[in-house]
């Protein structure tokens, strides 16, 4: 079943030198499951998400050949429709998350607010809810962190307490754009595994939004590597390894390997063609929803 549908998706700003392209003709469909998108800062990732939740403020513009939430339209809606829509059925959690907590409401009030605005309901019933989210989240002792301010918590904390913030309306689709960025292997680990329970418990869709390779070929169903505002492969998250694209590969090459250390790692060789050229897609498996 496909959750977002989106086709020729482009993002533009303008500058003194011309109109800048931030993203160039994006087109993926993204199913009920973990969607991987790579690439080096300013290829667009970001920008992406931000464009599917109408978070792209003027002069930035919009544009699309169709951008589909269960088979209805959310290219540029009113800003008071796409509040019903932003949170409530398709949620974001930015880079470092902590960082987007208020520093002078409590926890526990900040959940109960974002629940409440979505979903509505008695102060009391956003209090359970609040408290079963941090559960969910696997944080010891909720009713003292409902108590606690934002500076009050570690960092691995504070990220799990923005994802269950974010998943407490029950949205349809989750946007993480490298929440695990600043956090220890342990407690990043732990995270994704948080993350991922309940994205399959809830049966929602993910776009998981990464530096990491690695981290994405592990944790990810499919993945999309984006160079310069554009998607030039995409393919099952397993098969990144064997990626065809020379951009991919040079990504996975400029990785540092413990099997295979080397005095010098090698340095990416950009190529003009990649800007223009055609998207390579991978044969994909029948169980990763939304292929292209």
């Amino acid at each position: 079943m496909t959750l977002l549908s989106v086709r020729n998706l482009r993002v533009t700003f303008p500058t003194r030198q011309g109109t800048f392209e931030a993203v160039r003709g994006v087109s993926f469909d993204l199913g009920r499951e973990r969607l991987g998108v790579v690439g080096e800062s300013g290829s667009g990732k970001s920008m992406t998400g931000r464009a599917i939740l109408g978070l792209v403020r003027p002069p930035g513009r919009v544009t699309a050949d169709r951008m589909e939430l269960d088979g209805q339209s959310i290219l540029n809606l009113p800003e008071r429709r796409m509040r019903r829509i932003r949170g409530r059925r398709i949620s974001m959690v930015m880079q470092d998350p902590k960082f987007s907590l208020n520093p002078v409401m409590t926890v526990g009030d900040q959940i109960m607010e974002a629940y409440r605005l979505h979903a509505g309901g008695a102060k009391h019933a956003a209090r359970d809810k609040a408290l079963e989210m941090l559960r969910a989240v696997q944080i010891r002792d909720p009713e003292r962190v409902m108590a606690a301010y934002p500076h009050e918590v570690s960092g691995g904390m504070g990220q799990r307490i923005m994802i269950a913030m974010m998943l407490a309306p029950d949205p349809e689709i989750l946007i993480a754009d490298e929440p695990t960025s600043a956090l220890d292997v342990s407690v990043r680990t732990e995270v994704l595994n948080i993350m991922d329970r309940l994205v399959r418990d809830r049966g929602m869709g993910l776009i998981f939004i990464s530096h990491d390779l690695n981290l994405v070929a592990q944790f990810c169903d499919r993945v999309l590597i984006m160079y310069a505002g554009r998607i030039v492969e995409t393919l099952a998250a397993k098969d990144l390894h064997q990626a065809r694209h020379p951009y991919t590969q040079g990504l996975l090459n400029s990785l540092p390997r413990l099997d295979a250390p080397q005095d010098r790692l090698p340095v990416l060789q950009r190529q003009d063609a990649w800007r223009e050229g055609d998207t390579i897609t991978q044969s994909l498996d029948t169980e990763f929803p939304g292929g292209l």
